[in-house]
């Protein structure tokens, strides 16, 4: 079953499966899933005819599911698909490109990194927070790039969790990779950081070049989902400074209930409490397969009515005006995909405009508005 609670469909993009979707301006730019596809640019001045302009593409074995665009520039991770097997030969890193006009993107350099590649990241025009794999390090880091001349970004600085610099001497506590930087957020001189298996950090940048450690929750076991996204609110609830954490539903730890969404109290930055959690109403405790629960808050925040991609469940509106009794006042569940088994909702931004850009992991992009 599909269809809007207090939402509608006003556009829709018949594309290949994304990761992310960012809108900048009256352009979207759409990153795939899987090669050959890279990144797609759509126009959506009109979101109700929306035209497509230009093509990335990306060779067999490469990973280019995230984009962030800003001042002209749009850069996009390049991934080993699948990431603990790269192919021989294959580079990771982040292309850097001149979309200046949408029409013609021009690749201006490529930074290059070490292992798998960078999976996730943020941008601000300026610098670059990212998670790459780097040499010498097991899972992947905090690092800053400075895209002052973008045909030559310059790294700044970089933080990793104590166990993972094994060049270094260190010893990890936990196996494998799972404690590895999932994204930065930057809001001020902080940066909020996903840590997957290793929950999150805060980490003070003030001095970018020796990010330094404010606090960190790790609440992977007990709860066996890793930490995907700490988005920080930029203004207060109540009087409380609160960050939006969530979990994604993969990489169980062991068979679980569906992950969910967390409020975390950072007033107190140096002791951050959890305090309230949001679930889709009528889910159970019964172990679900994974992509059925929380994925990504839409990291624009514009008011306290908050997008939420919930992969089996859509877009889900989450109101956090009272932070203790999170509620959802709105909700979109696409229908599923021709070919596919059901709905796989993985990313949601919000253009100036209010409307809302909702891509799904196996096929398609759709715009959206209040109702």
């Amino acid at each position: 079953m599909s269809g809007g609670l207090g939402i509608r469909e006003v556009g829709y993009v018949d594309c290949a499966g994304g990761g992310q979707v960012v809108v900048d301006g009256d352009v979207a730019f759409i990153a795939h899933m899987r090669a050959p596809d890279g990144t797609t640019i759509v126009d959506v001045s009109d979101p109700s005819k929306p035209l497509r302009l230009a093509t990335v593409e990306v060779p067999k074995g490469t990973h280019s599911h995230k984009v962030r665009v800003a001042n002209g520039l749009m850069l996009v991770n390049r991934e080993a698909q699948p990431a603990d097997r790269p192919a021989p030969g294959f580079e990771g890193g982040l292309g850097i490109f001149d979309v200046s006009d949408p029409r013609r993107p021009r690749e201006i350099a490529f930074w290059r990194c070490g292992g798998a590649g960078v999976h996730r990241f943020t941008f601000d025009g300026r610098y670059a927070y990212l998670s790459p794999e780097m040499r010498g390090y097991v899972g992947n880091i905090v690092m800053i790039l400075d895209l002052a001349d973008p045909s030559r970004p310059q790294e700044v600085g970089r933080w990793w969790m104590p166990g993972q610099w094994l060049a270094g001497g260190e010893t990890p506590t936990w196996p494998g990779r799972q404690h590895r930087c999932h994204h930065p957020i930057r809001l001020a001189n902080r940066l909020y950081v996903s840590y997957w298996h290793g929950g999150f950090v805060i980490l003070d940048i003030e001095d970018m070049s020796r990010p330094r450690l404010v606090s960190g929750l790790d609440w992977s076991p007990p709860f066996v989902h890793p930490t995907h996204t700490a988005l920080p609110i930029p203004f207060p609830l109540r009087g409380r400074r609160v960050m939006i954490v969530s979990d994604e539903d993969v990489a169980k730890l062991e068979p679980s209930p569906p992950s969910f969404l967390w409020l975390v109290d950072i007033t107190d930055e140096a002791r951050p409490v959890p305090f309230a959690s949001f679930q889709v109403a009528g889910v159970d405790g019964a172990p679900q397969p994974p992509f059925t629960g929380c994925h990504q808050p839409c990291e624009e925040v514009r008011g306290t009515e908050i997008p939420v991609a919930w992969f089996a469940y859509g877009l889900r509106i989450i109101d956090i005006a009272d932070p203790h009794a999170p509620r959802e006042v709105a909700s979109f569940l696409p229908p599923v995909p021709e070919g596919l088994q059901r709905v796989c909702s993985n990313d949601v931004c919000m253009d100036e405009r209010g409307l809302i850009y909702l891509i799904d992991r196996g096929r398609g992009r759709s715009s959206l508005e209040r109702a």
